[in-house]
């Protein structure tokens, strides 16, 4: 696959510092790489090596490295970064597929396994613990019945087969009895010998008074962090074997980023789609878009998140498959409709997704063994893809393949021809997209609709015309904008504490606690306190966040007595890109290098490297970069601006 950096996409940034910045986003599908160097931009994208995922990223370093020194160069790469970020998609696949370790959860005090059972209705509880689960009866009796009936129950969940065991108590003193529960079972079942099952305590993941919320945080984040820990140290080790001078940044979906050491599993959950709204917001910020909704098209699923105001929308409890967890997460709304969907006909009617063909054998029209119809398959036989250029020339694609995936599947069932079979497939892949985009946020005159991955430009107009919105960007960036986004992330970390009973004495004693773990955490990163920007909040529940100065008391306003969540954040700025690039210059006539027939229509085709800054012309057109195809349908117009960003407005 062909890497590539045009001037265009050089221009996307200016300079701050000395120091490369490299962005990496792993797919399912394909991994995208993104690097900035001084005003340079460079990217490029590498298929995903599912059994074993730091293939992938050194194999995407290596093709950047060989465009920007023109001969692979790994270590000097490595050597001139000065921060390396890096967002996966492993833990959202994992509990999509369920496919991580058997869980076992013991209970005590107020806990039930039916208070924990009844919050989720799709079947995680059965997937993640089913039967393995063991009620401690004893815990407020006498220290030796309790010892013997926990050492039970943990033989009985590993006879069961649980390989990871999660312990949650509830509570006032939830903390107390686990601790109590920790130091019999670290006697009973050293963690030293080679069979020894990993147990993990609800209190030590998460600081959250609502039990049931605190144990499905353990139980999801027991299920995510196995395999995140081998393949996360397993690519920093690489990384360092390859001489890189630091640490590999994770990213996680509530916008920070943290060294792999101080990276909780689940807050990875959704961190590539995350990077796509990071990114959506500094365009915002940049371009002043009062209302931008961000639209995120891969293969398997479209992601949906608004930004309002400069500002990303975040739940205080994120959900994450239909559970509500005690940390914040991004809403990121995820749809089962991208460039890989299967489409088929289903009582007279066009389905479109949720299931996916990825990338392997990927749509019919790739020749790699797949024979269900998708929209790429739909958009070739119309004309919009050009087997020539598709994926910089790099991937061939059949059309009669895909001919004969849309007869079988689609055209016969519907009775019509092949032709006709594929406008029903782009018209049914458009109305499920923007049906998303308005179940999300209705759209007025500010709104403008932000699209970027591999499929987002390539039916942008239709779906915004669908939505009733007027105006989109395309980012110079679009196919791996996500990586790009992740780049605006710093080094962050969020504590917090609940006061059952809160008065002036227990709020302090509570700010104290939470000024000196942030300052290990900080400390643990590499960063100097002195270096932080701190933010502490009180929040009632029910009530908004309240920001208070870090040496503040409690407020008056807070009647003693109340319970309380005091939080405190502690940011480490980090060096990111700076946007330029205006729209509304004066304007110049773009110029198309060839036509292209599109549903029997011939319209110009404009091929992005060949535009100056400020080309505009209305549809019908194609425009086409070497990793993503636009269509500007009729009543619309495309302006390129000097950083390569490009604004459809409808007329």
């Amino acid at each position: 696959m062909k890497a590539v950096a045009s001037a265009e996409t050089a221009a996307r940034v200016r300079p701050a510092e000395t120091g490369t910045l490299i962005n990496i986003d792993n797919g399912g599908t394909l991994t995208d790489i993104c690097v900035i160097d001084g005003a340079q931009v460079y990217r490029t994208k590498t298929v995903t090596t599912p059994y074993d995922l730091s293939k992938c990223l050194l194999d995407g370093l290596r093709k950047v490295s060989a465009l920007i020194y023109g001969k692979e160069n790994l270590q000097e790469l490595l050597l001139s970064a000065q921060h390396i970020r890096y967002s996966t998609t492993q833990g959202t696949n994992a509990l999509v597929e369920r496919k991580g370790p058997r869980l076992g959860l013991i209970l005590g005090g107020d806990l039930s396994v039916e208070a924990v059972r009844a919050v989720e209705s799709g079947g995680l509880f059965d997937a993640l613990i089913g039967a393995r689960v063991v009620n401690l009866a004893t815990l407020d009796t006498d220290a030796a019945a309790c010892e013997a009936e926990v050492t039970r129950a943990v033989t009985e969940l590993g006879s069961a087969g649980a390989n990871r065991i999660v312990v949650a108590v509830g509570g006032t003193q939830r903390h107390t009895q686990e601790a109590r529960l920790k130091r019999v079972l670290l006697r009973k079942f050293p963690q030293h010998l080679l069979g020894a099952v990993p147990i993990l305590y609800s209190h030590e993941v998460v600081e959250d008074a609502n039990d049931v919320r605190r144990t499905w945080t353990a139980l999801l984040n027991a299920f995510l962090h196995p395999a995140m820990e081998r393949f996360l140290y397993s690519a920093e080790n690489k990384l360092r074997e390859n001489k890189t001078r630091h640490p590999l940044l994770i990213f996680r979906n509530d916008g920070y980023s943290a060294r792999v050491a101080k990276t909780i599993a689940l807050k990875t959950y959704s961190s590539g789609p995350r990077g796509g709204v990071e990114g959506a917001l500094a365009l915002a910020t940049h371009y002043g878009f009062e209302r931008l909704l961000s639209m995120d098209v891969g293969g398997t699923t479209t992601d949906i998140l608004s930004v309002e105001n400069g500002q990303v929308r975040v739940d205080a409890r994120g959900v994450v498959e239909g559970v509500e967890t005690s940390f914040a997460l991004s809403a990121i709304v995820s749809v089962g409709v991208g460039g890989s969907s299967i489409i088929s006909v289903q009582n007279g009617v066009v389905k479109v997704g949720p299931e996916s063909v990825g990338g392997a054998p990927g749509p019919a029209c790739f020749g790699l063994g797949g024979t269900h119809a998708t929209i790429t398959d739909a958009l070739l036989i119309q004309g919009l893809l050009d087997p020539a250029t598709y994926f910089g020339g790099q991937l061939h694609i059949d059309p009669e393949r895909a001919r004969a995936a849309i007869a079988t599947a689609v055209a016969e069932p519907l009775g019509v021809d092949v032709d006709t079979a594929a406008q029903a497939m782009v018209e049914a892949w458009v109305g499920k997209v923007a049906a998303s985009l308005k179940a999300h946020r209705a759209a007025d005159a500010q709104t403008t609709l932000a699209a970027f991955g591999g499929g987002g430009p390539l039916l942008a107009c239709r779906i915004a015309e669908a939505a009733g919105i007027g105006q989109v960007i395309i980012p110079a960036l679009a196919p791996v904008f996500s990586a790009f986004g992740i780049g605006f992330s710093d080094v962050g970390h969020e504590h917090e504490v609940s006061i059952a009973t809160v008065d002036a004495q227990s709020f302090a004693s509570a700010r104290a606690q939470l000024i000196e773990r942030a300052q290990r955490g900080m400390f643990a990163e590499g960063a100097d306190w002195d270096q932080c920007r701190v933010e502490l909040s009180l929040r009632v529940p029910g009530q908004e966040a309240q920001l208070l100065p870090i040496d503040a008391a409690l407020p008056d306003a807070v009647e003693p007595g109340t319970r309380v969540v005091l939080s405190l954040l502690a940011v480490k700025p980090l060096r990111h890109a700076r946007l330029q690039g205006r729209f509304g210059q004066p304007r110049a006539r773009a110029e198309s290098s060839a036509m292209r027939t599109l549903k029997g229509e011939a319209v110009p085709l404009y091929r992005v490297d060949a535009l100056g800054a400020g080309a505009a012309a209305p549809g019908a057109a194609v425009v086409e970069d070497d990793f993503f195809t636009a269509w500007i349908d009729h009543g619309w117009q495309f302006e390129l601006n000097e950083a390569g960003d490009m604004l459809l407005t409808r007329q």
